[in-house]
């Protein structure tokens, strides 16, 4: 079961309060701002920033 979107619209990023989103395998939500990613476990949004992962952002 994914996350519903009425939750999607309602979650911020915890560090800045800033919008995130679902990234491409569902497992995950994005704050490209913090350019964090906070891990999706057995459908719950992990939403602690100091368990969140840093994401790195390629630039061409």
């Amino acid at each position: 079961m994914a996350i519903k979107k009425e939750l999607l619209e309602i979650l911020a990023c915890p560090k800045c309060k800033g919008d995130i989103y679902l990234n491409n395998t569902e497992d995950g939500l994005i704050c490209d701002k913090c350019r964090l990613m906070y891990e999706i476990k057995e459908d719950i949004p992990i939403m602690l920033v100091d368990e969140a992962k840093p994401i790195r952002v390629d630039t061409v």
